[in-house]
């Protein structure tokens, strides 16, 4: 599938273009179904873009927000990227948004992976709009160079639903979205910022097996083209 490379010149110019494009894919969505949906990835870079993305003109009730992947950690810990969302992206008028979470307070990751599916599998498919981020080993979402069920997680027959990951150096066992999930939202898009990234992007966009950088598994197969945002 084709992607195409948007650059900005600061962070702040990315955040504000990306919040429109994400809040119109949204506006959409709510006039063509009644409702939109948004996946997206946490770590640092999406902070101001979360923070854009609150304060957009949306009919926050009709919105649902989940996230890509999940550390299997508590809501309340600095590594959730449940609470990231939470204190950047639904506060304001965007609160009233439904959140969808991909960790349970169940005894293993495997349980939670099997409740996520089950709760999610209500959110309309496909996905409105998916915002993805990228490592610098060629990661996104959870699906990680060496991954424990890395394969599964990347193959077309997978279902769509949440199952773990595990993988050396990613800590905690990590819930994540298939690849089925995610490849034809509406809107897909993947954020980068930095120099680094954006030369493991050019490398990631030549030749090379999936396996050591997933992220071709987006560049190469998504069903929708790849809105690449990225900034210096």
């Amino acid at each position: 599938m084709t992607a195409t490379l948007q650059t900005f010149e600061t962070s702040a110019e990315l955040a504000e273009n990306l919040a429109k494009a994400v809040a119109d894919a949204l506006s959409a969505g709510i006039a063509r179904d009644g409702s939109a949906s948004i996946a997206v990835s946490g770590g640092s870079t999406p902070k101001a873009f979360f923070k854009a993305l609150s304060n957009a003109p949306l009919d926050w009730t009709k919105v649902t927000v989940t996230l890509v992947d999940e550390r299997f950690v508590e809501p309340d810990s600095d590594r959730s990227n449940e609470k990231l969302v939470r204190d950047n992206l639904l506060t304001g008028a965007a609160s009233a948004a439904a959140f969808q979470p991909l960790y349970y307070p169940t005894a293993t990751a495997e349980e939670s992976a099997a409740t996520a599916t089950k709760e999610t599998a209500g959110i309309g498919r496909p996905f409105d709009v998916v915002v993805l981020g990228m490592g610098g080993d060629g990661h996104t979402a959870s699906f990680f160079p060496g991954g424990s069920r890395l394969a599964e997680a990347l193959d077309l027959k997978t279902p769509r639903g949440v199952m773990t990951m595990q993988a050396d150096g990613a800590g905690e066992p990590r819930l994540t979205y298939t690849f089925t999930s995610l490849e034809d939202a509406r809107l897909l898009v993947l954020h980068i910022e930095g120099d680094a990234k954006k030369t493991v992007l050019e490398t990631a966009q030549g030749d090379g097996p999936e396996t050591d950088m997933p992220i071709r598994a987006i560049l190469r197969r998504a069903a929708s083209p790849v809105a690449i945002f990225w900034a210096p």
